[in-house]
């Protein structure tokens, strides 16, 4: 049940690198250690990609849905909304590889031109990666390998020399996406919104108070949210409601009663309710099953 998944106020995301201070992620995950088979929408500064090892999931990219099958991958492009989940409930185990762009010089100019050029915002939000095509064969290849260089040696100077690699590949095949000026508006409000819940998660929360903060009424932003982030703005609110009470089961020693206040619950009781209808078991149970040592996983 373990999750790497921080979401901060923005609607960004920390991650537990595998080695302290080298930003680079790379571990097996299932979607069963998602609520519902779901991980919560986010985004980050850095690159990921997904290996798919045995069953499939529908991944969402900045208001798109595609299919990633097994043996297949996803490439997912710097700031753009995810997340990866199963209609069906059903299982999907992954590789998941998670690249900070401090590991490709982005604190020097070529790196940081380079870095625009290819992983800006004006490139593909995403690419599938297919055995059947050479140069994503390869890059699914050494996706694997990275990962077993991480759990195996963890030699940073190859762990480097592998992630330049393999972004080099992706760099040279990468297109220029001329963006829709009314969808990047359109995201921008979808931004404000969503980083007002993350800011306020614990606060009362109503329909208006959301649509204020992207300066919309209450029907657009319900349907910003359903074409961009695929859920109502309540079930947005719940769910990283649930996911940040979550993280306090797993990582504190606080009551039930004193997460859910701190997750804006009215009462423990209702948290527990809440939790229980989203998860199928109730926090208590959650708290027991996390002792449980698992694979992190983030998608």
């Amino acid at each position: 049940m373990n999750s790497a998944l921080e979401i901060f106020s923005d609607a960004s995301e920390r991650l537990n690198y595998n080695i302290p201070g080298f930003p680079l992620y790379a571990r097996k995950g299932r979607l069963h250690y998602f609520d519902k088979y779901a991980a919560p929408s986010h985004w980050h500064s850095d690159l990921e990609f997904i290996v798919v090892l045995d069953g499939s999931m529908e991944y969402f990219v900045n208001g798109r849905t595609v299919c990633v099958e097994k043996g297949d991958g996803i490439f997912v492009n710097s700031k753009r909304i995810h997340y990866g989940y199963s209609n069906t409930m059903n299982d999907c185990h992954f590789i998941v590889v998670v690249i900070h762009p401090a590991l490709l010089g982005e604190h020097t100019q070529a790196g940081k031109v380079y870095l625009e050029e290819k992983f800006g915002s004006n490139t593909e939000d995403y690419l599938l990666l297919t055995e059947s095509v050479s140069w994503q064969r390869e890059a699914l290849n050494s996706l694997n390998d990275i990962y077993q260089e991480m759990q195996q040696n963890q030699n940073p100077l190859r762990l480097m020399a592998q992630v330049m690699a393999l972004c080099a590949n992706i760099g040279d095949h990468i297109k220029q996406t001329p963006k829709n000026y009314l969808d990047d508006n359109s995201w921008e409000t979808v931004w404000k919104m969503t980083t007002f819940i993350h800011e306020h998660y614990e606060d009362k929360i109503t329909l208006d108070d959301i649509a204020l903060a992207g300066n919309v009424c209450r029907s657009i932003c319900c349907n910003l949210f359903n074409k961009f982030i695929e859920q109502t703005p309540n079930n947005y609110l719940i769910g990283y409601r649930i996911q940040k009470s979550c993280e306090m089961l797993k990582e504190t020693n606080r009551s039930i009663s004193e997460i859910a206040i701190a997750c804006g619950f009215q009462s423990g009781s209702y948290f527990s309710y809440t939790f229980r209808r989203k998860m199928g078991y109730g926090p208590q149970d959650y708290r027991k099953q996390i002792t449980i040592v698992t694979p992190d996983s983030t998608c």
